[in-house]
């Protein structure tokens, strides 16, 4: 329940507010989160689209891992990297250059009244399956009602305030809501993949499976080699070709991708031609592993370009759920075990800026002390917040980067002293339950852990004992959905307007569903409060309060020991693409709008 200042203040803000796309049921072919829209009705193509690109070529892209499925709706298995965003059509694309807008795809047209209690959808007559079937209405009730009680649990939180689900003719269907406004719930309802009834009628939703899936998108899988490739053609004259939100993009004739057992041999297999695009390398990678032939004559491409996304948290996360993790104060005491600052001049060549927020790079970050509608917000709940949040600004611990950390272990063992553990026999020991303090890193990668082995030194000086434990890939995502860890490399990707998503981070009821996003186990009702009011801002002002609120709030539970982050894309490819000369603000886009220059190709061959 929302606290009563908080509760009328958003009462009587959602009755003032008016503002969205349209008059109250009006049809529109889009839905901003707020109301504004950048491209009307008759738009030809987005901004960052190349509607002349040429089609063709094909695309090799690596991946770290393996993989046993091609249903990537499920917790079972580990679902072959594409199938969701290249063979599928959602009813709504979200725009990349605008915060949250979406534009109609499989739906012609959106009905949606202003208090957003509802939302109705007409599915185009055109649209099509693969197989040439058409796309009905029922395909999207059914794909609504297959995913929340047979998918991963994130369906069931994400579509919690959806009340019922109902076709109203072949084409129409209507998603009506309960609980409080939640401005942003109709365009995640239109964010849904339809899958196909008539394929999925008579086989077992819930089981892994390599057959290739029926979609309607753009491309089809072509071929499988399990566990090491997968392989993706376009589909020649699809149904969407002609529509404004597709045209210019997906412009690959064939994408494939190829699993690696590790990085160190997908790097070297970038640079022996065996496929085309790496995105994200790591500083060390970056200065040391390119000096090759290819690079000196511009035939593999190194390319920095600066970009503006919010950048989400990343870091070492606690796993509350385990006792010796319950107390904040031990949590933030072990924060300062990880010199960042020796780690990006010894480690990262000075690569990168260290992650205070978890909006970091964004207007919704907070910084400074709480004031205005974010301190009105966070008054609310005074007495279940630290007193300091009030007063000081969370920071993560710091040191000179020389190495020292003396002053760090000193602060940290008086926190671990104050939260009742004491060292006996060498060992950290809570002194009330006897519990020996003794860490495990689980890492589904080895790339963390020349990164963890010094802040292991700095562990055993405060009496602690830890271990690394770097798994394959099944078995780390078997752990990480039923929560059987202590500490993992966690990170939560964040957009400019962030809305029902959150609820799969941090709520108490994720907490509790395996498979959720919840990893550091929160369980606070502030947290919980502050989450659903900004589900339910509804303005940009209130949305920006209490996003900062939520991330002043998270940032003193001291949930995790925060990473680093860069502000540029970090890109290695060998010279034979074309791009569009406008990058849109969220997102690279590489995959819909970058396409094989014909020439580039014929002199990389030479």
């Amino acid at each position: 329940m929302l606290a009563a200042p908080a509760l009328l203040f958003f009462f009587i803000q959602a009755l003032a507010h008016s503002a969205f796309a349209g008059s109250a049921g009006a049809r529109t072919h889009a839905l901003g989160i707020h109301g504004d829209i950048k491209y009307g009705p008759d738009f030809e193509h987005f901004a960052y689209a190349d509607p002349d690109a040429p089609v063709g070529g094909e695309l090799r892209l690596a991946v770290i891992g393996t993989f046993d499925s091609t249903n990537p709706f499920i917790l079972k298995g580990v679902a072959a990297r594409g199938v969701a965003n290249l063979i599928y059509n959602r009813l709504c694309t979200k725009s990349f250059d605008e915060p949250l807008t979406e534009y109609g795809e499989l739906a012609e047209w959106i009905e949606c009244p202003a208090d957003r209690s509802s939302v109705t959808f007409k599915i185009r007559d055109e649209a099509r399956w693969h197989d040439g079937e058409p796309i009905t209405a029922a395909d999207v009730v059914f794909t609504f009602e297959t995913l929340v009680a047979r998918g991963t649990p994130f369906y069931r939180s994400f579509y919690a305030d959806v009340e019922q689900v109902e076709v109203l003719d072949e084409k129409r269907v209507k998603f009506s809501f309960s609980g409080a406004e939640n401005r942003e719930l109709p365009l995640i309802i239109g964010q849904l993949r339809i899958l196909p009834e008539h394929f999925w009628r008579h086989r077992a939703f819930e089981q892994t499976t390599l057959e290739p899936p029926l979609g309607s998108g753009a491309y089809q899988i072509e071929s499988i080699d399990p566990g090491r490739s997968i392989t993706y053609r376009r589909v020649k004259d699809n149904w969407d070709e002609k529509l404004p939100v597709r045209r210019g993009l997906y412009n690959f004739e064939a994408i494939r991708y190829d699993y690696y057992r590790d990085e160190t041999v997908a790097i070297e297999a970038l640079k022996a031609g065996e496929y085309d695009f790496r995105a994200g390398a790591g500083p060390v990678e970056w200065a040391t592993s390119y000096d090759i032939e290819a690079v000196e004559s511009g035939r593999l491409v190194l390319e920095e370009i600066p970009h503006q996304l919010i950048r989400g948290m990343s870091g070492f996360v606690f796993n509350t759920r385990r006792s010796k993790f319950g107390d904040r104060r031990v949590r933030h005491a072990l924060g300062h075990a990880f010199d960042f600052e020796w780690t990006n001049v010894t480690l990262f060549h000075k690569a990168f800026t260290r992650t205070r927020s978890y909006f970091e790079n964004s207007e919704l970050a907070s910084g400074g002390l709480p004031e205005g509608l974010e301190l009105s917000i966070l008054e609310s709940y005074r007495e279940q917040l630290p007193p300091e949040l009030f007063t000081a600004t969370s920071h993560p611990p710091s040191t000179d980067g020389s190495g020292s950390m003396r002053d760090n272990l000193r602060r940290a063992h008086r926190m671990l002293a104050e939260a009742g553990w004491v060292i006996e026999d060498g060992h950290l020991t809570n002194a009330v339950s006897g519990e020996v303090m003794v860490i495990e890193f689980l890492l589904s990668r080895s790339l963390h852990e020349r990164i963890i082995g010094p802040m292991q030194q700095h562990l055993r000086r405060l009496g602690i004992q830890s271990r690394i434990r770097t798994v394959d890939t099944a078995q780390y995502w078997n752990r990480l959905r039923a929560f059987d860890y202590d500490i993992i490399v966690g990170s939560w990707n964040q957009y400019q307007s962030p809305g029902n998503e959150q609820r799969n981070y941090w709520t108490s009821q994720a907490a509790q569903s395996p498979g959720s996003r919840n990893y550091a186990g929160i369980t606070d009702p502030v947290v919980d409060d502050l989450v659903e009011q900004l589900i339910a801002a509804p303005d940009r002002q209130t949305q920006l309060a209490t996003a900062r609120a939520l991330d002043r709030t998270l940032l003193w539970g001291h949930y995790v020991i925060p990473h680093w982050h860069n502000r540029t894309y970090r890109l290695a490819y060998w010279n034979k693409f074309g791009r569009p000369r406008t990058i849109p603000v969220n997102g690279l886009a590489f995959m819909r709008t970058w396409w094989v220059d014909p020439a580039l190709a014929t002199d990389l061959k030479r």
